[in-house]
């Protein structure tokens, strides 16, 4: 049929000047017979997507045009909903008892009902797509019938299961249930056990539900498998013509120690005008060809997902740790950028270009920090450092040009926390702590980061349809938000339409020595858009770039294996063919939504999967002693960041019995009435671990020295209480502790944080 959905909304929104029925909209457009059908096709795929209205009578109109949105519905623990409005800074706010039947990331219909305050309220009409069809949580008997209570605290209903569609499951198991009725928001959803978990405490099992929870891909498909291994096969069926030979040059790969995927090597020389950098890519678009199994399920995953003590990778390890790693002394295709900068750091020019190395060396970060504090080791790897230390020490000279370079132009640097987990080998936690972020490891990243920009820049001047990496500019609102919140601490920041990041960065290093730095760098973090994957190249603020994608980790993450495509599909001219420039624009636009979701997910795994193993290592800490900052002051309680552990927990003001306390918002601190003792954000403080709580994941603490905790006795910092201590349960109460962490690098570590 001529008129495509894109047409059909179009001609509703300029033409009809009130909602149509169907036979009347095709008369409009001139739909003839033969094609009504298939555009009633069309338009129910509309309203579907709630674009479209369909109201009573049968007539069709457009949402917005009726005070009505269609998007995503977050729900908080509290039981209320916002849906955010594309192009506005304020979400509308869903009252509990105006859900209907959705749940947390639902795709909703929503009617504008009112404002409370300057946020609107609405109501949802319907679900237009049910994203949560598995839920995982515990089985439950009850006298007289089943259910499963969900493991997510925004899920808010158990889950009725009818006797005959319980698998077997027995009473506190974890389970994966199947939402199969939900049509009355006055009862209860009703499912089906899909799959037995097993009990919490056996081994596994905790990040096995992590994964079902989430819903991520485990095993690859026979077929998936098979095909990698043929596209491995490949690697001596390379022709060589075409394809630069830097088999004989000084090329090294720089990763965590335990890495099995070395997805990137590096080169360094001097030369007249100031340095050379080559940083080569390997080559996974020889290998994934679009059209395979390979490929969709490499889509459908979009990143590898890192937790504790595994890695759901993004290709099978056919080709991710074997023939597209980078491993020594080993040829491999790659994909090479090669840029010249001058004395100061400035990129003059750049060059890309398909090419085959051989990896003189293998080293760790901790490696080439060591070479770095104290030159070359004694004993068995002086021999592999020697090969390259030349090398290593110009890199090192670039690699801080392009550093001081960057934050000099504004690029923004949080340098949070990361969380480093320790497992033993039954899964347990062995040790929590912070990774130390290594000059190292800024060095790889500098390089990266420069990599990505001349691909970025290569590609916008050549005019082609591209995938950027892109960060927006931040709301003012929430820009204004975060001033206040910092006034209140005593900092001033002002924000106006015009702000840069280079505002931002100047602040940030006003306060980096402050007690309450890291708080600040967090609550800044969340006033920023996220970053995202799309065709419309707005820069990155974050970075102060204007031009930026991702290139160099495509064994990892899908977006860098399209740009791969993308540069193979140029012309000697640098565009695309014909068929090739209407296609790509659709590819590009469909890619870099999916895989700005996949990573969106894939965070939010790793940061549950983390919190899970913290709350399982301060479980065994009941009655202990730990110094930490206090992070967050709200009116029932204040949450503490334990120092050096990552773990963050809650006092709640019901367990501090020496007085009455307030919260002073302007001043961000709990006070009390008669003694004036105060706990105000970024105070350092001294706490003892009252109780945990696996199921919820939460931690509850207690302030030392008061009379609440007096009653269980009293031990030394780092001691355990006495007998009986351990067994204190938490307070009652509806507001669950929280758990804040940086996304994890661990088990298989993550080699490089993406931006």
């Amino acid at each position: 049929m001529a008129q495509t959905r894109k047409e059909i909304l179009e001609f509703i929104r300029a033409k009809s000047a009130h909602p149509m029925r169907m036979k009347e909209l095709a008369r409009a457009l001139g739909i003839p017979p033969e094609e009504y059908r298939e555009f009633r096709g069309q338009v129910k795929a509309l309203v579907d997507t709630g674009e479209l209205v369909k109201l009573r009578r049968g007539r069709i109109g457009v949402a917005t045009e009726m005070d009505v949105i269609v998007g995503p519905i977050s729900v908080n623990r509290s039981g209320v909903g916002f849906v955010a409005r594309e192009g506005e800074p304020t979400d509308i706010m869903i009252p509990a008892t105006q859900l209907s039947t959705a749940l947390d990331g639902d795709r909703v219909m929503v009617r504008l009902t009112g404002h409370l305050g300057d946020r609107p309220t609405g109501s949802v009409v319907r679900v237009v797509e049910r994203t949560r069809r598995n839920i995982v949580g515990t089985f439950q008997k009850t006298p007289h019938f089943f259910c499963v209570r969900p493991d997510n605290p925004r899920i808010h209903r158990d889950i009725y299961i009818p006797s005959s569609h319980t698998a077997g499951a027995r009473e506190g198991e974890k389970v994966v249930c199947r939402l199969t009725v939900w049509d009355d928001p006055y009862v209860n959803p009703e499912g089906e056990i899909s799959e037995r978990i097993g009990f919490p405490g056996q081994p596994g099992v905790d990040m096995l539900t992590v994964i079902k929870s989430f819903d991520l891909p485990e095993e690859f498909p026979e077929e998936v498998r098979n095909e990698g291994e043929k596209a491995a096969a490949r690697l001596s069926e390379e022709p060589e013509e075409g394809r630069l030979d830097l088999t004989g040059e000084c090329i090294y790969t720089i990763d965590p120690a335990d890495a099995k995927d070395h997805d990137d090597a590096v080169n360094v020389t001097r030369t007249p005008r100031g340095y050379r950098l080559g940083v080569h890519i390997a080559d996974v678009s020889h290998f994934v060809q679009p059209g395979t199994a390979l490929d969709a399920e490499g889509f459908k995953r979009g990143n590898s997902v890192y937790l504790p003590g595994m890695v759901i990778p993004m290709l099978p390890e056919s080709l991710s740790n074997d023939v597209c790693s980078l491993k020594p002394n080993r040829k491999r295709l790659t994909f090479s950028v090669f840029m010249d900068f001058d004395r100061a750091g400035k990129m003059l020019s750049w060059e890309i270009r398909p090419s085959a190395i051989k990896s003189r060396a293998k080293l760790s970060y901790e490696e080439v920090q060591e070479f770095f504090d104290k030159g070359l080791p004694e004993g068995a790897g002086r021999r592999k450092l020697e090969r390259v230390a030349e090398n290593l020490t110009t890199a090192r000279e670039l690699a801080r040009l392009l550093s001081a370079r960057r934050f000099a132009e504004g690029s923004l640097d949080f340098d949070l926390p990361e969380a480093k987990i320790t497992l033993n080998e039954k899964g347990e936690v062995i040790e929590l702590g912070n990774r130390v972020r290594l000059e190292s490891h800024r060095l790889i990243e500098e390089f990266m980061l420069s990599a990505n920009k001349a691909v970025a820049l290569e590609m916008f001047r050549s005019a082609q349809a591209f995938l950027y990496r892109v960060h927006d500019r931040p709301d003012m609102e929430k820009l204004e938000a975060f001033s206040a919140m910092v006034a209140r601490l005593g900092y001033r920041f002002p924000v106006s339409p015009t702000t840069k990041p280079g505002d931002l960065a100047r602040f940030l290093e006003t306060v980096k020595d402050k007690p309450e730095a890291e708080f600040i760098n967090e609550l800044m973090l969340r006033s920023l858009k996220k970053a995202v994957y799309q065709r419309n190249n707005v820069g990155h603020f974050g970075l102060a770039f204007t031009h930026y994608t991702h290139f160099t980790s495509p064994i990892r993450r899908y977006p860098d294996l399209l740009v791969h495509r993308l540069l193979r599909m140029r012309r000697p001219d640098g565009k695309y063919s014909p068929a090739a420039a209407r296609r790509i624009p659709a590819v590009i636009d469909h890619a870099g939504k999916h895989c700005s979701e996949t990573e969106r997910i894939a965070e939010a795994a790793e940061r549950e999967a983390v919190k899970v193993k913290q709350v399982q290592y301060m479980a065994r800490h009941v009655g202990d002693f730990f110094g930490g900052i206090i992070s967050g002051v709200t009116g029932f309680g204040f949450f503490v960041r334990l120092d050096n552990l990552g773990a963050e927990g809650l006092v709640r003001v019901s367990t501090i019995e020496d007085d009455y306390y307030r919260f002073d918002e302007q001043r961000y601190a709990l006070i009390g009435r008669r003694t004036g003792r105060m706990f105000r954000l970024g105070d350092r403080v001294e706490v003892g671990v009252l109780s945990v709580d696996k199921v919820n994941n939460e931690i509850a603490l207690f302030a030392p020295g008061l009379p609440a905790q007096a009653k269980a006795g009293s031990g030394p910092k780092g001691k355990r209480k006495k007998k009986g201590w351990a067994e204190a349960q938490p307070p009652k109460a509806k507001t669950p502790a929280r758990t804040r962490t940086a996304p994890p690098g661990y088990g298989r570590t993550r080699k490089k944080r993406p931006r």
